[in-house]
């Protein structure tokens, strides 16, 4: 049968599957433990930790959206990324970008230091660095593009051609994007990673993660490490999460047109002095995300000129944009990454990545724009009055 719409997917898949009521909602299954049929034989579902019907649907979606033979549905973002590295053992090696998010960083770098697996970090971008770390057989090349927080592109079709010649599996964050914009399996990674909370639930009041698996084989394998060690998501953030999903496509379609509009008013602002969004034609992965994606998200960066004294002042004045961490939301929110979410990244890391104390990340919401561009440019004056 051929593969419908992913529009369609995530509008109905499930909807009006209930052959017991017909609820036309997919039912949500709270139960942390199911009946067994008989001695030694069960319905399909035991206990909820291993398999639950409103997670598995979930999981099911994801994949069919992500174009991938399963997902595994966690307890956050983090969690899928660290199901990933399950992969990997002592004296392996995982390539990383080393401008990718901070959590991430810290996670690689904590777990190199418990002797778990080593760790480069690269600049993706950067052919003859990536061609040396590559050069050393890694087991994991991870990619996250576009970054977090400075939206560098890079070409995952390109590095996973090198990196399966290399022997390694490919696994690409795409929280930023979601499938809605971007897919990677079908540029040739193993793994989707998303941190649920964000894009997919689309509303701020969940916490999850998925990994999507382009083969069955690399399902069955997470899937078994995610019962063990428990780190399988709860129902009812399953259930919130796939009705998220309803509107991805609608919300993501709203939101990028407002950032779109944003970053065009920043770039042409005094007090910024550089905007990070691959939507510009200025921005220097512009042409690979033409054509890498299908749209450019509604996540920016941009550097006030002013450093920490104007970013005081610009995160005392919004209005509109809630200063918090976190994004993906409906609500617009402001963030500045050296003091929250790549805090525990560190000076040094930070600045070989180029995330500097000026900058600021924005995820841009469903709010009308001109009451956007009105709240930053209310905002960026307050930094001459200050």
């Amino acid at each position: 049968m051929q593969e419908r719409d992913r529009r369609t997917i995530a509008a109905a898949h499930g909807v009006a599957s209930d052959d017991r009521y017909g609820t036309v909602t997919p039912p949500l299954y709270l139960s942390s433990t199911f009946a067994f049929s008989d001695y030694a034989t069960h319905r399909g579902y035991e206990y909820s930790r291993t398999a639950n019907p409103s997670r598995d649907l979930l999981g099911e979606t994801i994949a069919r959206l992500e174009g991938a033979a399963d997902a595994i549905v966690t307890a956050s973002g983090m969690a899928a990324v660290n199901l990933v590295l399950s992969l990997a053992r002592p004296g392996d090696l995982i390539v990383a970008p080393h401008d990718c998010y901070g959590g991430t960083y810290r996670l690689l770098a904590t777990r190199q230091a418990e002797g778990h697996f080593d760790v480069v970090f690269v600049d993706q971008s950067d052919p003859a660095a990536l061609a040396a770390a590559l050069a050393r057989k890694p087991v994991l090349v991870l990619i996250e593009t576009p970054s977090n927080p400075l939206m560098r592109v890079v070409d995952i079709a390109a590095i996973a051609t090198q990196a399966k010649a290399a022997g390694a599996k490919v696994a690409v964050d795409n929280t930023f994007l979601s499938p809605a914009l971007q897919r990677p399996i079908a540029l040739g990674a193993d793994f989707a990673i998303h941190s649920t909370t964000k894009y997919l639930n689309g509303h701020s009041d969940i916490v999850g993660g998925a990994v999507a698996c382009a083969a069955a084989t690399d399902a069955e394998r997470l899937g078994f490490w995610a019962n063990i060690t428990g780190v399988t998501g709860s129902p009812f953030d399953a259930y919130l999460t796939l009705r998220g999903i309803r509107t991805l496509f609608a919300r993501m379609e709203r939101q990028e047109a407002n950032a779109a509009a944003v970053a065009a008013f920043l770039e042409s602002h005094p007090a910024v002095s550089a905007v990070h969004y691959p939507g510009l034609s200025s921005h220097p992965g512009h042409a690979l995300a033409k054509r890498q994606q299908d749209g450019f998200g509604a996540m920016l960066s941009f550097d006030l000129a002013g450093g920490v004294p104007a970013v005081q002042s610009f995160v005392a004045a919004v209005r509109i944009f809630t200063l918090a961490e976190s994004l993906g939301g409906v609500e617009s929110l402001v963030a500045h990454p050296a003091t929250m979410t790549h805090a525990g990244m560190g000076a040094e890391a930070r600045r070989a990545a180029g995330i500097g104390d000026g900058l600021l990340r924005l995820s841009v919401g469903l709010e009308g724009e001109g009451d956007l561009i009105d709240d930053l440019r209310q905002a960026l004056a307050s930094i001459d009055r200050d």
